[in-house]
């Protein structure tokens, strides 16, 4: 993979480092109070209305291998974007930056895939399983709308940290 770095930072700061970045991109984003971030790590997922204003929901996402992932129910706003409009955009705010996340969202179907996702989300505490083409458990966040949900996939395509501590800056990455 080629990681395109660009400073965006104006104050002579130097770009945050990709590797970094990637340490953050690969870790779990908890969500339990007091866990990360400004308390707490919430992950917004933006998607494209059918006029073309924003949709902003907070979803969770599993990170595995640098694909960030999450579930919707078929029925849900997002989903319903997803298919018309894969385009989709995340962010989340860190330690030591906040991250805006580009890309693509696919919708997982494959039963391995799905499998390997439930027993992630599983280690985690949510006690997902395989239903069909898609995954269920005993509860999800409401905004999820009822199960079964849908598995999406998210490779970033354009990455940026924007840095929240010492020595901040802002750096965008391109990534082929």
């Amino acid at each position: 993979m080629t990681i395109t770095p660009r400073n965006l930072d104006g104050y002579g700061t130097p770009p945050i480092e990709w590797d970094s970045v990637k340490a953050v991109l690969d870790s779990p984003l908890p969500q339990a109070p007091g866990t990360g971030g400004p308390q707490r790590h919430t992950t917004w997922l933006t998607t494209v209305n059918r006029d073309g204003s924003p949709h902003v929901m907070a979803v969770g996402v599993q990170s595995v291998n640098g694909i960030w992932y999450f579930t919707s129910g078929p029925a849900t706003r997002k989903s319903r974007n997803l298919m018309r409009d894969p385009r989709c955009t995340f962010s989340v705010a860190t330690e030591p930056f906040d991250l805006v996340i580009e890309g693509v969202a696919e919708r997982v179907t494959g039963r391995d895939e799905l499998a390997s996702l439930a027993a992630e989300y599983a280690a985690d505490g949510w006690p997902a399983e395989v239903a069909g083409d898609a995954l269920t458990a005993p509860f999800s966040a409401p905004s999820a709308g009822p199960a079964p949900w849908h598995l999406y996939r998210v490779r970033p395509a354009t990455v940026f940290a924007l840095g929240t501590a010492e020595p901040f800056g802002a750096t965008k990455f391109e990534l082929d």
